[in-house]
C-alpha cells in the first residue's frame, strides 16, 4: 500500500467513525432537552414548593405543553424527511427550549399570578421540543443506515439517560443548598444546551445520508463499519408464510451510474396520497409513500394506540411520585425529588444497553412486553406503600421505599423510549416517510401523556394520591396487554426485506446495467 491509499483509507476511517461517535455525545447533552419532559418535571417541583403554584395549574401547563407537543410532531417529522439542514434545526430548537426553560423559572409569579403567560411559554415549547426526536433520529439513521439503528440508538438512548441523570443530579443539589428559591437549579439547561451546539458543529453535512435518514434505503451511504452492519439482521423469526409470498416493498432503481439507488426528491410534497400514488420526483423517479399510504399500514395504527394507551397511563406517574415525596419535607424533599428522576435515568441506561444488545438477536416484542408490564406492577407497589403510610407522616425509611419503586420507572421508561425507536424503524422502512412515521408515534405518546398529566394531577388533588395510582395502573394494563395480542414481532420485517435488497442488489450486479429483470419475478 502506498502512501497516498494510506492516507485515504485513514480518511475513510475516520469519516466512518467520527460521525457515530460525536451522536452520542449530542445525545449526552439532550439528556434534558429531548422530550422536555425532565425539566417539564423538575419545574412541577419548583412551582409547587417555590412558587406555590396548585397541582391542577400544573396539570393545565403540563396539559398545553403535550396538546402543543401533539400538533406540531407529525408536521416536524414531515420536515426532518425533506429537509437537507436537518443540523441546523436541531441545533435551532435546542437554544429556543432552552431559552424558555429559563424564562419559566424567572418570570412564574407566586400562586400562578401570571398563569396565562405560563401557559403560552409552554406552548411554543412543546411546539420546538416536537423538533428534537424526529431530527436526532433522522440525523442518526441518515449516518449509521436502519441496519445500524438498533446499536446506535441503543447508545444514544443509554448517554441520554446518562446526561439526564448528571444534570438532574447537579439541579437537585443545587436546589438543595438555596431552597427555598430553587429557580437557580434551571442553570444546568445553558450548560447542556452549549454541549449539544458544540457536538452538532462536528457533524459535516456529507455524514448525513438523506435517503437513509428517510428510510428509503437500508445502509447509508456514508462509511460504515461492519460492527453494527449486520447486527439486526441475526433475528430470523419463525413464520408460516411461504417464503415467496411473502409481501415485499419496491424499492427505487439503482442508478446505473452511480451504483446505488436513486436519489430521492428533497423538495417538499403535498401529495397526501389519496388517490393512491406514491410520491415521484421531478424525473419520475420512485421517492416515498405518501402520508396517507403510511396511515393505511395497520401494524402502524396498532403501534400508535399503544403509544398512546402506555403515556396515558404512564405519563403522570413520576410526577405524582416526585410530588409526593416533595411536598412537606423542604430541602429534603426537593432532593427526593430529584433523586427520583436519577435513580429512573440510571436504570433507564442498563435498560438501553440490554436492548441494543438483545433485541437485534431475539426481536423486539419481548423486550417490549417487559417494559410495558413493569408500569402495572409499580402503580401496586406504590398504592400498597402509600396505604401503610396512610394519613401519618412517612419516615425516612418509607421514603426510600417509594423512591425504590423508580428502578420500575427505569425498566419501563428505559426499554419503550429505546424500542419505540427501533420498531418504527422497522415499520417504516423502505417507505422514506421514517420521520414522518416517528412523528405519529411520538405524537401520540405527546397527546397520551398531556392527558395523563392532568388526569394524574386532578385525581391527586380530587381524591388522593393512592387512589390515583390505582387507576393508572389499571390502566396501564391496557396498552400491555394490547401489544402482546395484537402486535407482531417487527424485526421480521426488516429482515425479511434486507435479505431480497441484498439478493436484488447482487443479481444486478451479475447481469450488468443491460439487465431488465423484473423484480417481482425475481422474488
Amino acid at each position: 500500500m502506498n502512501a497516498i491509499d494510506a492516507i485515504a483509507e485513514k480518511t475513510k476511517w475516520k469519516k466512518s467513525k467520527e460521525p457515530r461517535k460525536t451522536l452520542k455525545w449530542v445525545a449526552l447533552f439532550l439528556g434534558e432537552q429531548r422530550d422536555g419532559l425532565t425539566m417539564i418535571n423538575m419545574q412541577n417541583a419548583f412551582l409547587i414548593t417555590s412558587k406555590n403554584y396548585s397541582e391542577k395549574q400544573c396539570g393545565i401547563m403540563f396539559f398545553v405543553f403535550g396538546m402543543s407537543q401533539f400538533l406540531f410532531q407529525a408536521p416536524a417529522g414531515y420536515l426532518m424527511d425533506y429537509t437537507n439542514n436537518k443540523i441546523s434545526w436541531l441545533a435551532t430548537a435546542a437554544v429556543v427550549t432552552t431559552c424558555l426553560t429559563i424564562l419559566t423559572a424567572g418570570t412564574a409569579q407566586d400562586g400562578g399570578g401570571n398563569l396565562g403567560f405560563m401557559v403560552l411559554v409552554k406552548f411554543l415549547q412543546g411546539a420546538v421540543t416536537a423538533l428534537i426526536p424526529p431530527g436526532l433520529n433522522s440525523i442518526t439513521q441518515g449516518i449509521v443506515g436502519t441496519v445500524g439503528m438498533t446499536q446506535q440508538v441503543s447508545r444514544n438512548e443509554m448517554m441520554n439517560h446518562l446526561g439526564t441523570s448528571i444534570l438532574v443530579l447537579t439541579g437537585s443539589i443545587v436546589a438543595f443548598y438555596r431552597y427555598p428559591n430553587i429557580g437557580i437549579l434551571f442553570i444546568v439547561s445553558p450548560i447542556a444546551c452549549v454541549g449539544v451546539i458544540y457536538f452538532l458543529s462536528q457533524i459535516k453535512p456529507e455524514d448525513i445520508d438523506h435517503a437513509a435518514a428517510r428510510g428509503l434505503v437500508t445502509e447509508s451511504s456514508t462509511p460504515d463499519d461492519s460492527s453494527v452492519s449486520t447486527l439486526d439482521s441475526a433475528y430470523i423469526p419463525p413464520t408460516d408464510t411461504p417464503e415467496k409470498n411473502r409481501p415485499v416493498t419496491p424499492l427505487p432503481p439503482i442508478s446505473p451510474i452511480s451504483g446505488r439507488r436513486a436519489p430521492i426528491a428533497n423538495n417538499p410534497s403535498f401529495n397526501l396520497g389519496f388517490s393512491g400514488d406514491a410520491s415521484v420526483s421531478s424525473n419520475a423517479e420512485t421517492t416515498a409513500d405518501t402520508p396517507f399510504q403510511v396511515l393505511r399500514d395497520p401494524t402502524l395504527l396498532t403501534f400508535i394506540v399503544v403509544c398512546f394507551l402506555f403515556h396515558l397511563s404512564n405519563g403522570t406517574v413520576l410526577p405524582l411520585v416526585m410530588q409526593s415525596l416533595a411536598i412537606g419535607n423542604g430541602g429534603e424533599g426537593i432532593l427526593l425529588s430529584g433523586l427520583c428522576i436519577i435513580v429512573a435515568q440510571v436504570f433507564m441506561v442498563l435498560s438501553a444497553k440490554i436492548c441494543g444488545d438483545f433485541s437485534g438477536k431475539y426481536g423486539r416484542k419481548n423486550l417490549f412486553l417487559i417494559g410495558l408490564f413493569s408500569v402495572p406492577i409499580r402503580c401496586l407497589i406504590l398504592t400498597l406503600l402509600l396505604g401503610i403510610v396512610g394519613d401519618e407522616e412517612a419516615s425516612s425509611f418509607m421514603h426510600i421505599l417509594i423512591l425504590s419503586t423508580q428502578i420500575l420507572d427505569g425498566v419501563g421508561a428505559g426499554v419503550f423510549g429505546t424500542m419505540y425507536i427501533l420498531v418504527t424503524s422497522d415499520i417504516s422502512k423502505g417507505s422514506g416517510r421514517f420521520s414522518l412515521t416517528l412523528g405519529l408515534t411520538t405524537a401520540a405518546m405527546s397527546i397520551g401523556g398531556t392527558v395523563s398529566g392532568y388526569l394524574g394531577q386532578a385525581l391527586a388533588q380530587d381524591i388522593g394520591y393512592r387512589q390515583a395510582f390505582i387507576i393508572l395502573g389499571t390502566m396501564a394494563l391496557v396498552p400491555a396487554v394490547s401489544y402482546l395480542l395484537f402486535m407482531p414481532e417487527t424485526l421480521q420485517m426488516r429482515t425479511i426485506e434486507m435479505d431480497v435488497i441484498q439478493e436484488e442488489e447482487d443479481e444486478q450486479s451479475k447481469e450488468g446495467e443491460g439487465s431488465n429483470t423484473n423484480f417481482k419475478q425475481f422474488v
